[in-house]
Order: C-alpha cells, then structure tokens, then sequence
C-alpha cells in the first residue's frame, strides 16, 4: 500500500512539473491509446449547422519549417448529415478545420 502512495504522490509531482504543452502531448499519447468517441457540433448563433461524430482526435496544427502552433485544429470524423448522432449508410469520414478565432470558420471535406 506504501509503494503504491509513493509512486502515486511521486507520478503527481513529475506531472505538476510539465509545462502544459508537455501535460497536453502526454493526454494526447494516452487517449490516442485508449481511443474516444468525440463529436463536434457548430454552431451559427443558437443553430446547429453542422455536425461531426466518431472523432478520433482533435489536433492543433504546426507549421512545416518553423513546428510552431496554428491558429486552427483539425481532425477525422463523419460528417452527420441529418443531425441524429448515429453514422448512416450516405455518410462518410472526412476531414475538416475550424479556426481558433471568433470568426465562425469550418473547413471540410464533404463526400
């Protein structure tokens, strides 16, 4: 019982120590593992206009030369057509963005 409090206290510290990049990449590797299933509603004022479901993960993207943050995430997942939570026959995995900025902002791929 000991050695379980002391790797737990001590587990705790070297976390409280990351920065939360380093906290956010290490969630990141874990769920990556145990896998989710996220879903993504946008919204124009109080509409739901579009819908996605089966996400993966949600990813901020870097830039090629300088690795550094972008100023939107990304990710996969289905694009649900008809708003009813569940993946039908007509819809299919795509890619889409949205941006980090106020500005309502959605890019996809629509199949």
């Amino acid at each position: 019982m000991k050695l379980k409090l002391i790797i737990l206290i001590g587990s705790l510290l070297l976390l409280g120590g990351c920065t939360q990049e380093t906290q956010n990449k290490l969630s990141r590797s874990i769920q990556n593992w145990t896998g989710t299933n996220g879903v993504l509603e946008v919204y124009a004022g109080d509409k739901l206009v579009k819908k996605f479901i089966k996400i993966d993960k949600i990813s901020t993207a870097l830039g090629t030369d300088d690795g550094s943050s972008r100023p939107y995430r990304y990710g996969y997942g289905y694009n649900d057509k008809n708003f009813n939570g569940k993946r039908d026959a007509d819809e299919h995995r795509v890619y889409f963005e949205f941006s980090d900025y106020s500005t309502s902002y959605i890019f996809y791929e629509d199949k």
